[in-house]
Order: C-alpha cells, then sequence, then structure tokens
C-alpha cells in the first residue's frame, strides 16, 4: 500500500492517492487535475474511484476531468445529494465498505462540517476530510453546517481511533492519533 498526498487548489487541499494491488483511489481532488493525472499516470495502477469526503468546491472540483480521464466511479455520501451539482455514481452510507486492491475503507458518516461528511477508515489510518484536523476541525457555520454535530462526530472518532493511527486530514499535515484528544 501507498498513500501519495497532493496539495491542490487556492485552499491547499489535500488530495491523496491510495494505491494497493495496482488499483488506486483518488480522495479529494480539489483543483489542479492536471496534477492529479500526471500522478496517476506515474503510478501506473488502474483507478477505481474518485471519493470524496464531503461537497465543498476545493473537494470535489477535479472529479469531472480525472472520472472524464480514468473512467472511475465517483463516491460521495447520500446525504451530500442536495448539494452537489455532478452525477454520482455510488452514494455512501455509515458503515458501507470500498476494496483497493488489498485495501478496505470503512465510511464513517461524521456530520458537523456538512451533513454528509464522511472519514474513511483503514487499518490503522483514516482520512478525516475537514471533520479533524492536527489542531483543530473544519467549519460548522457553512450550510449543512452544526456545531452539535461536529462535537458528536469528534467523540465519535476519538473512541475509534487507536494510538498510533495516522491521521490525513483535508488541510494541513498528517498526524499520528496519540496528538488528538477530544474533552
Amino acid at each position: 500500500m501507498e498513500i501519495k498526498q497532493l496539495i491542490v487548489g487556492e485552499l491547499d487541499t489535500n488530495c491523496y492517492l491510495l494505491i494497493s494491488e495496482g488499483e488506486l483511489a483518488v480522495i479529494d481532488p480539489g483543483g489542479d487535475s492536471d496534477k492529479i493525472l500526471e500522478e496517476i499516470q506515474k503510478s501506473k495502477a488502474k483507478t477505481k474511484y474518485i471519493i470524496n469526503t464531503h461537497c465543498h468546491p476545493d473537494h470535489i472540483s477535479g472529479n469531472e476531468k480525472i472520472k472524464k480521464e480514468t473512467a472511475a466511479e465517483v463516491l460521495i455520501h447520500e446525504k451530500e445529494k442536495d448539494f452537489i451539482a455532478f452525477q454520482a455514481d455510488r452514494f455512501l452510507k455509515e458503515g458501507d465498505k470500498i476494496k483497493i486492491g488489498d485495501i478496505v475503507l470503512k465510511v464513517l458518516n461524521t456530520p458537523g462540517h456538512t451533513r454528509g461528511s464522511i472519514c474513511l477508515l483503514g487499518d490503522n489510518f483514516i482520512f478525516t476530510g475537514d471533520t479533524l484536523f492536527k489542531e483543530g476541525y473544519g467549519r460548522t457555520d457553512l450550510p449543512g453546517g452544526s456545531q452539535r454535530e461536529m462535537e458528536d462526530s469528534l467523540r465519535k472518532l476519538s473512541e475509534i481511533l487507536k494510538p498510533g493511527m495516522i491521521i490525513y486530514p483535508g488541510h494541513g499535515q498528517a498526524f499520528k492519533k496519540d496528538n488528538f484528544l477530544v474533552e
């Protein structure tokens, strides 16, 4: 397994390429589609999925071009349906599993930043989108956001995440679980 981080778009969004056994998932292609496509080509892996952790433009703006070039399926949580202008191939829900090579990601609905925000839980790592950053969490004052739901989602994550897990956020540096504490 390999995880490549690309910083894309005007808001320095983390786009991740998860590569396993010749298959690839693009997580949050929020801009700079050509840069992402170049890295995909270098990997020589087949792009299976484009996964959006939520519906904000800085996480989805590369979907269309990357889908056109790779024929990958676009996945997003079902609660984002009313907020997107693109055609999703599959709507996700809590507990769904996404298989890339020999890696399985479990979908965790973590509302707060948006209603359909998700985290993608792997074995000893997690992609958190804008639910959790190294030193905070995503805004809750935008349409679909909720401070109460964010607090509930952070409590949920604090029960799931184990010491030493690597957390790959939507913005900023990756970090280990040891640095994360919800009061």
